[in-house]
């Protein structure tokens, strides 16, 4: 379902009748309205089929966390009656080794699921044994990649012992498919968000207030960047070849990343707005990633809820096993201690960010995507001896304004290079836009570069200057919230008037690329991971 759309308005107003309604009367039936809304959403967004996997890996995620808890509980027991310390220890190795089958066995189940969806369609294509990935007909059901990620964290939060296990299956189900998370995250912890799913929430106008504005200021990026600049992208990778001018190619990375930053941004901003409107506050995603200082510090701020996933559940177990230990110590032992400290930690993220490339695809572009970032983080890390060496002999002022602006330009042209291999699904020809991007610029106008690869590009350019000032007006409100400044409420403390002015402006302007753009409201970029 479209969430720039009279269907979704209908839906939210009817949700938010039935909500607080209920709420008046018996507010700890609320999450059961939740419940049935959430499978409403899911089936008018298409998804009816779908639901079975929904339901299907609730069952697998509740029945494991169950089973691990009575394992914990047992394990406890029995080590009470445990005589003496050998003893107590086999036991604890006896359900330790129980409970990593349980363990084992759910994750497998659930990322089986996964892979075969996600995966399997285009394993075959690429071995030849389809036509193409589509034509097998198996498609990846809506979110599915998210509410996975979040109820296999809760699988490994309960074996971790970091949350109880949920008795009750219905209110686990709710925690997996709560509507808002659906279609492209966050991705929620259970010891932060269930609790809110099940207490009794009453309407508060403040809160909702500011979260129709969010929800407004996500359709805002939604329409008036992402929409408006996604045919640009798509003619500017058209037609990729040797001669191709290398301001054609930047021109469409940087409107691929102001897409996708608008894209995915907004609609986040969507969802928490809605969530927002029921009393819920869902994992933060996004923290103006494009004012980070360095790539390991943009990967802390862009897509949040996964980078912590990855961090939790696959960075930390990886970095911590006996083999890291050991190339640890002998890294230490031959390159000093620096290397000894970081060399673990480096080799993990090339492969946490591997496996996040492997996440948006098993095509080598993404794979490539993310070789690149592990490896530049990787050796940031492990230069940074070097980098503050030079940094104090040169006195560079690193503390300075001036040098966090450089620092700022420098990082957002790092996370662009990267663009390069996400954007352009051929891994050949984003090495050629790249290269071409560095040693045949050609100087020529957006209309005219674009031009020769569709003769109806130059068309396209009018919605570009809307999209700049949107981006300005993106820009102006980022900077403000990094300065520490609560931005919705200061908007709300503006007078009436002034207020009405903003909303009918940039309300104006996503009209406009609302009305006009080809695909309307859209969908998400990340709907499809």
């Amino acid at each position: 379902m479209d969430l720039v759309s009279v269907k979704f308005a209908l839906f939210l107003a009817a949700l938010l009748a039935a909500y607080f309604g209920v709420g008046r009367f018996a507010p700890r039936a609320q999450w059961g309205v939740l419940l049935v809304a959430s499978f409403v959403f899911y089936g008018l967004a298409g998804n009816w089929s779908g639901l079975v996997y929904i339901l299907v890996t609730a069952a697998i995620t509740w029945g494991a966390g169950l089973a691990l808890g009575d394992l914990s509980r047992k394990s406890k027991d029995a080590r009470k009656l445990a005589s003496s310390r050998e003893e107590k220890k086999a036991v604890r190795q006896r359900f330790d080794a129980r409970r990593r089958a349980v363990l084992a066995a759910g994750l497998i189940a659930c990322f089986a699921i996964l892979a075969y969806h996600k995966y399997w369609n285009v394993f075959l294509a690429q071995i030849g044994l389809a036509d193409t990935p589509d034509s097998l007909g198996i498609l990846l059901p809506l979110g599915m990649s998210f509410y996975i990620f979040q109820s296999t964290g809760y699988v490994i939060d309960v074996y971790n012992e970091r949350t109880e296990p949920e008795a009750n299956y219905a209110r686990h189900l709710l925690f997996v498919s709560f509507f808002p998370q659906l279609i492209q995250g966050p991705i929620n912890h259970h010891a932060k968000l269930a609790h809110q799913l099940f207490e009794p929430h009453a309407p508060d106008a403040e809160r909702m207030r500011k979260g129709a504005l969010r929800f407004a200021y996500g359709a805002f990026k939604k329409l008036a960047i992402a929409n408006s600049l996604q045919a640009t992208v798509a003619l500017a990778f058209s037609d990729i070849t040797p001669s191709m001018p290398g301001v054609l190619a930047i021109y469409g990375v940087l409107c691929y990343s102001a897409q996708m930053y608008a894209d995915f941004s907004g609609g986040i901003d969507m969802v928490e707005g809605v969530a927002e409107l029921l009393g819920i506050e869902m994992e933060p995603n996004f923290r103006q990633p494009y004012l980070s200082t360095s790539l390991s510090n943009f990967w802390q701020r862009w897509h949040m809820s996964l980078g912590a996933w990855m961090r939790d559940y696959v960075f930390y177990p990886l970095a911590l096993t006996r083999p890291m230990k050991a190339l640890g110590r002998a890294a230490g032992a031959r390159l000093g201690r620096h290397a000894g400290r970081t060399l673990p930690a480096c080799v993990a993220n090339i492969i946490v960010f591997v496996l996040v490339g492997v996440w948006h695809g098993i095509e080598w572009h993404f794979i490539a995507w993310g070789l690149y970032n592990g490896i530049v983080i990787a050796l940031s890390d492990l230069l940074s001896p070097a980098f503050e060496a030079v940094s104090k002999r040169l006195s560079l002022p690193l503390e300075s304004f001036g040098w966090k602006v450089f620092a700022i330009i420098r990082t957002f042209i790092v996370v662009n290079i990267g663009r390069y291999f996400d954007v352009i699904v051929d891994v050949g020809d984003a090495f050629i836009a790249l290269r071409n991007s560095i040693f045949n610029f050609m100087p020529v106008s957006l209309a005219d570069a674009l031009s020769p690869a569709n003769p109806m590009g130059s068309g396209r350019m009018a919605f570009l200057p809307m999209a700049a000032i949107a981006c300005a007006v993106v820009a102006i409100v980022s900077i403000r919230y990094e300065s520490g400044r609560d931005v919705r409420a200061e908007f709300l403390a503006l007078a009436a008037p002034m207020r009405i002015a903003v909303y009918l402006a940039l309300g104006t302007l996503a009209l406009i690329c609302f009305t006009f753009v080809s695909n309307g409201g859209g969908g998400f970029l990340y709907a499809n991971y």
